[in-house]
Formats: structure tokens, C-alpha cells, sequence
């Protein structure tokens, strides 16, 4: 395919390529905007006692609480507890649950950046990889000798430089790191 494409060809398909991931990279900023606003809608999110979703549920729970509250009101005068003094069931109804704590609105709010940023990020590193693959085709497709083609591949990859890491491998880092860390405690160096 690269090679019918002339030099000014491979040129123009290079802007364009770089213009695209401008674009994109600028779309995943947009992205993660969007994606914060939802997450603080759903926080901020206040589910009414009365809507239909629930007015079955909680016209039983009022009952339930009302017929418990007429037991509590009987026990309190067997004890002689005078009735302005008893203590009394009430139900009451929480539109937001757990989001209504501050401090757990703002660790969802922190765990919801955190996560949005890595994708963003990870969304980034992919649309910059297919970048460098469009380009490095396109070039690739230019040169004309083969040693250009070979130093072209000798590029490593993020793999190549980072291999896997293996429990055993870090055990013994750690084990190192521990008989070094002892050892110039001691100063036995």
C-alpha cells in the first residue's frame, strides 16, 4: 500500500495523522470532564421518600414502624413511663443513603479522579501508539534502503525495556534490599 504513495502523499498522510491525534488526545480531556460531571451527578443524586419507585415500600415500612411504636407506647405504660417521656419509632427516610456523609462523597469523588485520570491516560498511550504505528508505516514506506529499514526497527518497545515482574524476583529484591539495609545498619560494609 505505502509503496504507490508518492513523497507528498506520505507528507500530507503525516499531518493528518498527527491532526487526528490532537484532536483525539483533546477529546479524551473532554471525555474525562464528562465523565467527572457524571460521577458528581450521581453523588449529589436525592431520591424522594414520595416518588412511585418506592411508595409501596414505604407506605409497609410506615405501618410496620407505626404498629412497633403502638408496643414500645404499651411496654412504657406497663413501666410507668409517662407517655411525653417514652421514646417513640419514627420512620425516616435518607435521600441519599452514604453519599450524604461529606467525607464519603469526597473518597468516591477522589477513588472516581483517580480512575478517570488512569483511563485518560491509558485512552492517551493508545491513540500516541496507533499514532507512531500510522507514522512509522507512512515513513517506513518512503525509505529506500534497507539498512534505513533495519535501524527503523532496532526501536524497543515498552515491553522489551519492562519484562514482566515475578513473585520469586521480587522476594529476592526484597530479601537484597533487607540484607543490605541490616547490613549498613550494622556497618558491616
Amino acid at each position: 500500500m505505502t509503496e504507490e504513495m508518492t513523497r507528498r502523499d506520505r507528507d500530507d498522510l503525516q499531518k493528518v495523522a498527527r491532526l487526528r491525534a490532537k484532536v483525539a488526545k483533546d477529546g479524551v480531556a473532554a471525555r474525562e470532564t464528562a465523565l467527572l460531571a457524571d460521577v458528581e451527578e450521581q453523588l449529589s443524586a436525592v431520591y424522594k421518600f414520595d416518588h412511585d419507585a418506592w411508595a409501596d415500600i414505604t407506605s409497609h415500612a410506615e405501618e410496620l414502624v407505626k404498629q412497633a411504636d403502638k408496643e414500645i407506647a404499651q411496654r412504657c405504660r406497663e413501666m410507668g413511663i409517662r407517655p411525653q417521656f417514652r421514646p417513640q419509632l419514627v420512620l425516616q427516610w435518607y435521600g441519599r443513603g452514604e453519599n450524604a456523609s461529606r467525607d464519603r462523597r469526597a473518597e468516591l469523588r477522589k477513588a472516581a479522579q483517580t480512575r478517570i485520570a488512569a483511563l485518560g491516560k491509558e485512552a492517551k498511550t493508545a491513540i500516541d501508539a496507533r499514532t507512531a504505528e500510522v507514522l512509522t508505516e507512512l515513513i517506513a514506506g518512503g525509505l529506500e534502503s534497507e539498512a534505513a529499514r533495519a535501524f527503523l526497527a532496532t526501536i524497543p518497545t515498552a515491553e522489551d525495556l519492562m519484562p514482566r515482574l515475578t513473585l520469586p524476583e521480587l522476594e529476592t529484591a526484597d530479601r537484597d534490599n533487607r540484607t543490605r539495609a541490616l547490613r549498613a545498619a550494622r556497618g558491616d560494609w
